[in-house]
């Protein structure tokens, strides 16, 4: 068996395939607060709090076809709450659930992206002292 690498892991970023740059740009901007670190027409990066996700353009409708709706994403926060009142004016427009406590441990909701991945965003459930 080698030994195992002393090189720290410092992020791991998702990198989706998207239809269209413009939109999921606006989305991940607007809704999240995320900032444009770089953005071309075929690849773009989001930065929020040090944490980055990165965007190629979907060669055609058939990867995004296959992607749609079986991209998933966990976004975990140290404060849902803020979070969760800043994506409140956006329910009309996206598809948002309800604010729940999850059976394993966590607070969360979830959101779609323009381009099918579901975004779960989520905090460790508090629970109070006894």
């Amino acid at each position: 068996m080698s030994a195992i690498s002393r090189s720290r892991i410092r992020q791991i970023s998702p990198m989706l395939a998207v239809a269209n740059m413009q939109e999921t740009l606006d989305f991940y901007t607007r809704v999240f607060g995320f900032e444009v670190g770089l953005s071309t027409d075929e690849y773009s990066i989001v930065g929020r709090d040090g944490a980055t996700i990165h965007f190629m353009k979907a060669a055609d409708e058939s990867v995004m076809a296959a992607v749609r709706g079986h991209t998933e994403i966990y976004i975990e926060v140290d404060d849902i709450l803020p979070l969760w009142q800043q994506v409140q004016p956006f329910r009309s427009q996206y598809k948002i659930t309800d604010l729940s406590e999850r059976p394993y441990g966590m607070t969360e909701f979830h959101i779609d992206d323009p381009n099918g991945c579901l975004i779960f965003v989520g905090q460790e459930t508090l629970r109070g002292e006894a």
